[in-house]
Parts: C-alpha cells; sequence; structure tokens
C-alpha cells in the first residue's frame, strides 16, 4: 500500500539489495514536517550511536538507521504506539525520511525484536550515559522513582504504591537519575519490589561511580578541602535513613540532600530570616534558618523554611560547604524531575509497553515472602480493631454507675463491660495465634520457592529499555531545541515546550538543491509574529551546524516562511 520504489523493495526482498537508499523528492505541504527541525539535535544527543553496540541489518528495504529515525520521529510528532501508525498517511510520513512510504505497523515491530534480540540497551545506555554526564559536569544527581503500572495478566508483578493514585497497583519499578533541569542522564529497573535505599546502594551509586568524571582540578579541589564532596545525591523521603547518609559519606565522600522524616518540633518563627533563593522560574524570598541536626547515627545540617501559612518544610543535608540558599533551591528543584515523569507520562506514553512478553527472573533472587506480609498485614488489623475495643472500655470505665444506687443502668454497664472485655480476650488470642504463625514463616524466600501460579516475573526488560532511551534522546533534544528558544520568552517552561510542539506540527515545503547538495526546508508560519521571529532566528542558528541527513550528502538548510 502506498508504495512507489517497487523494484528496489523487490531487489531487497530477493538479496539483491543490502537495505534502499536514501531518496528525498521535492514536494508541499508535508505535514508534521517541523520535526525535521530536531533532527540535528536528535544525532547531537547520540540516537545514531547505537551502531557501536548493535550490527546492522542484513537485508531489508529499511536499515537500522532508518527505523530509529522513524521512531524518533513518531515519538515527537506524538504517535504514542506503534498502533497509532495506522491512523496516518504512511506516505507523507515516509517523504519526510526519504522514502516512499513509512513501514508498516508488523514490520516495525519485526526490526524492533531483530535489534532487542541482541540485548545491547543497557551497553548503550551507558554510552549515552557517559557523554552526557561529561558534557554536563554534574554536582547534583536527582533520583526519582516511577512506576510502570500493569493491567494485563500475562505477568505476575509485586504491588507497588502508585501515589498519584493513590493505590497499590502491581507494576515495575524505575529509579530515574536526571539533572536539576530535568533532563535524564539514566534509569535502572528494580527486579520485584527494591526499595529506593537497596537500589541506591546496589545499581545507581556503583553506576555514577564508574560514569561520574573526576578531572584533575577537582581531585585536587577534593584532596585541598575534606568537607568537599565528590558528587550529591537529591531525593525525597522514600530514601531518608541516617545510616545510610553516613555510610555514604564515610565510603565515597557522597552528600545527600532530602526531606526529613517524622519532624515533631517546631522552630520559633522570630529565627527564619529573608534568604533570596533562585528557582526555575525566577529569584524568590524565602524566610529559611538552619541548625545541626544528629540522631546519633549521623551529623547534618538541617535547613528549614517558613511558609505564609506558619508551615515548617525541614530539609537535611550531609554536605556541609553548600549555603543555605543553595541547599533550598537544590531541594525545591527536585520538582523539576516531577516534571519530566509527568511530562513523559502524558506526551510519550512512558509506560506503554513496546513488546508483549515476559522474562523469567533469578530463582535464586531473594525477595520478601509474600504470605509473611499478609499476615502482617493482618496483625496491624487485628491490632487496630483491639485498640478501638479499649478505646470504648475506656470511655465505658469513665462512665462507671456503680457509685449510683441504679440497678437497671448498673446491670447494662456490667452487661457492656464484660461483652468487650470477651471481645479483647478473643482478638487477644487471635492476635497471638497470627504472631505465632508469622514465626514459622521466613521472612525472606527465593522466587524459586514461591507457588508457580504467583511466582514473580517482569515485563520484557530489553525492549522497555530500548523504548526509554529513544523518548530520552527525544526530551532531550526537546530541551536543546528550548534552550535557543529560552531568550524569546521569559516564562519559558510554560511557553516552549507548547512552542515545540506546534513547530513540529508545522507542514513544511522540501525543496532538493542537487547543485549546493542542499536539502532547503520552508517551514509554514506559526499562529503569531512573535513565535514567528523566533523560530526563523533558531533557523539561521541550526543552520550553522552543517548537518548532513544520515545516508545522503545533502545538508538540512532551513528557512520559514514569513508573513507581511
Amino acid at each position: 500500500m502506498a508504495a512507489s520504489r517497487i523494484e528496489e523493495r523487490l531487489m531487497c526482498t530477493f538479496g539483491q539489495l543490502e537495505s534502499a537508499p536514501v531518496v528525498f523528492e521535492s514536494c508541499n505541504s508535508l505535514p508534521f514536517g517541523g520535526v525535521l527541525l530536531l533532527l540535528p539535535f536528535l544525532l547531537e544527543c547520540g540516537l545514531l550511536s547505537y551502531r557501536a553496540h548493535y550490527k546492522q541489518r542484513e537485508k531489508g528495504f529499511y536499515n537500522f538507521d532508518n527505523l530509529f529515525i522513524i521512531i524518533a520521529f513518531l515519538y515527537l510528532c506524538r504517535v504514542k504506539s506503534f498502533e497509532q501508525i495506522k491512523h496516518h498517511s504512511p506516505g507523507e510520513l515516509g517523504k519526510l525520511v526519504g522514502y516512499d512510504r513509512i513501514p508498516e505497523v508488523k514490520t516495525v515491530r519485526r526490526m524492533v525484536h531483530q535489534i532487542t534480540a541482541q540485548n545491547s540497551a543497557d551497553n548503550w545506555l551507558s554510552a549515552l550515559s557517559q557523554s552526557w554526564i561529561s558534557d554536563d559536569e554534574p554536582q547534583l544527581y536527582y533520583i526519582d522513582g516511577h512506576v510502570q503500572v500493569y493491567h494485563g495478566s500475562l505477568a505476575n508483578l509485586g504491588k507497588k504504591h502508585v501515589s498519584r493514585q493513590r493505590l497499590c497497583l502491581p507494576g515495575m519499578m524505575e529509579f530515574w537519575v536526571n539533572a536539576s533541569d530535568g533532563n535524564p542522564y539514566f534509569f535502572v529497573t528494580a527486579r520485584v519490589n527494591e526499595k529506593m535505599i537497596e537500589m541506591l546502594d546496589d545499581e545507581i551509586i556503583p553506576k555514577l561511580l564508574k560514569l561520574h568524571p573526576v578531572s584533575d582540578k577537582r581531585k585536587r579541589i577534593m584532596d585541598e578541602s575534606p568537607d568537599e564532596p565528590l558528587f550529591t545525591l537529591v531525593f525525597d523521603r522514600e530514601g531518608y535513613s541516617p545510616a545510610f547518609f553516613a555510610k555514604l559519606w564515610n565510603t565515597h565522600r557522597i552528600a545527600v540532600i532530602t526531606y526529613r522524616k517524622n519532624v515533631k518540633d517546631k522552630w520559633e518563627d522570630t529565627l527564619f530570616k529573608d534568604h533570596t533563593v533562585t528557582t526555575s522560574f525566577e529569584q524568590e524570598q524565602m524566610k529559611l534558618y538552619e541548625q545541626s541536626y544528629s540522631n546519633g547515627q549521623c551529623r547534618m545540617r538541617e535547613v528549614r523554611r517558613l511558609c505564609k501559612d506558619g508551615h515548617q518544610t525541614s530539609v537535611v543535608t550531609t554536605n556541609k560547604i553548600l549555603k543555605i540558599e543553595s541547599v533550598a533551591s537544590s531541594m525545591f528543584a527536585r520538582w523539576s524531575q516531577e516534571n519530566f515523569l509527568r511530562y513523559m507520562r502524558q506526551e510519550y506514553a512512558l509506560d506503554k509497553i513496546l513488546q508483549y512478553s515476559v522474562d523469567e527472573l533469578d530463582k535464586d533472587f531473594k525477595i520478601v515472602n509474600r504470605e509473611y506480609n499478609n499476615i502482617t498485614y493482618n496483625i496491624k488489623k487485628e491490632r487496630e480493631k483491639i485498640n478501638r475495643r479499649k478505646s470504648k472500655l475506656y470511655e465505658l470505665e469513665k462512665k462507671n454507675p456503680l457509685q449510683e444506687d441504679d440497678r437497671k443502668e448498673n446491670k447494662k454497664w456490667m452487661k457492656a463491660k464484660v461483652e468487650l472485655m470477651d471481645e479483647i480476650g478473643e482478638m487477644d488470642k487471635k492476635l497471638d495465634e497470627l504472631i505465632r504463625k508469622r514465626k514459622e514463616i521466613p521472612y525472606r524466600i527465593t522466587i524459586g520457592q514461591m507457588p508457580e501460579d504467583i511466582r514473580y516475573n517482569r515485563l520484557n526488560k530489553e525492549s522497555k529499555s530500548l523504548q526509554n532511551i529513544i523518548k530520552s534522546i527525544c526530551y532531550r533534544a526537546e530541551t536543546g531545541l528550548a534552550r535557543l528558544l529560552t531568550p524569546h520568552y521569559k516564562r519559558s517552561d510554560d511557553e516552549i515546550r507548547a512552542l515545540i510542539k506546534s513547530i513540529i506540527n508545522t507542514a513544511v515545503d522540501l525543496e532538493i538543491d542537487k547543485e549546493n547538495q542542499r536539502l532547503n526546508i520552508t517551514l509554514y508560519p506559526l499562529s503569531n509574529q512573535r513565535s514567528n521571529q523566533a523560530l526563523g532566528k533558531i533557523c539561521q542558528t541550526v543552520n550553522t551546524t552543517d548537518t548532513i541527513y544520515p545516508g545522503t550528502n545533502l545538508r538540512l538548510f532551513f528557512k520559514s516562511r514569513q508573513v507581511n
């Protein structure tokens, strides 16, 4: 359907051609043409660096270069699943990538399967993370968990608390490591129900130590100042553990910034002073105060913010050199990562399943016994019932009518008291039985010891990792374009992402300039003059990169059509 390069397709079918060449044609009014403006940013972010980790496709009309560019373009155009390709013109999309049409859904899935069968997503992600971290040279890493909720019946997944839905649902847990502006560095996937501290200790910190570049200048600074950390981790209350913080500093000189748990005291309002704190939008005045805090396991700095309603937000850190304003700014900038995860869910369908298959887990991997958890839950509920009965008994005893000469009321009161005491006695027996039963059950078991019908497994990790990598590259490409737009928009976070979507959806005219070996791309006007002026300046900037479209000798040249 919609194919015009018939001879080349037949040659590829019979093995006479490894892959069809990319051939652009001059055409007008191509929908989604603005996505080509993102191609230089995609290449800069490493979209085609997969070549160092994956073998090229042996034969076929499309090669893997074409596939990665097509998938990235589809994600940027908010085509959130391969099945949605059916609802778009394959020929029009094909002209954007130099073909008569984009591949059918079954072809895309077959090619993705050929890629994932090589099991190289982790190697590719490590290489990308290394380049991204080297470019940024960050000293702050933001870490947050994200639950990919699963509603199917193919996999047996452990239940996780999904804060956005306030429910415990089956799913897979991913922990993302981001920069302070929300740009992703890498992610790790939990096998079953590991908590943040476990993932930090076992997965994230070893990977960061391997990826984080330590320059000679940095080493010299750390040698001269014993309070200088290697880097600082920022996360929410889930990772709060003073003993773990002490271990990180003593072992690796890694500092942390997080919210303090179980704050019961309140500081005097007169202690707080005004400080100017830089936020993602602008500078803001905050009332802050700092004290030293220790719970016997770790000495930390505690910084509190006094809100207008009187609430005090407590932040603790083991970073000894950050100014109080920087501690507050770093902690409250954690919303950039929350916004990143929300944006990826809404715009890129982050939780979409790419391949409907499951991976078996190591049968020797130890997990918390599900039966132990169930009994613990029942013990908790039984204790709640006993406490409610004891509360009623206490109220009943306060109304003791025995001092009065009223037989009827005395008899009624005694009967109610005896009934409550009998109920409490029965519940105490049930509670003792549950506690005895729990002692006979091991707290941890291996996955192989679980009953086969409820044994944990997980969704296909390789395909999900590949999808996350491409979507991360797309997000970073958007961010690269957003930085060029920032000087033109004061409230950049509110407006620029929406403008980028408008640019992507803009139609273009393609013109082949064979003499100058250029692919001239003329973008149609946007909705207002301000956006058109910004777009014109961006085109001039992007043209200086002299980007060659992969597989051709054509240099991309962008210009915007001006409206009088």
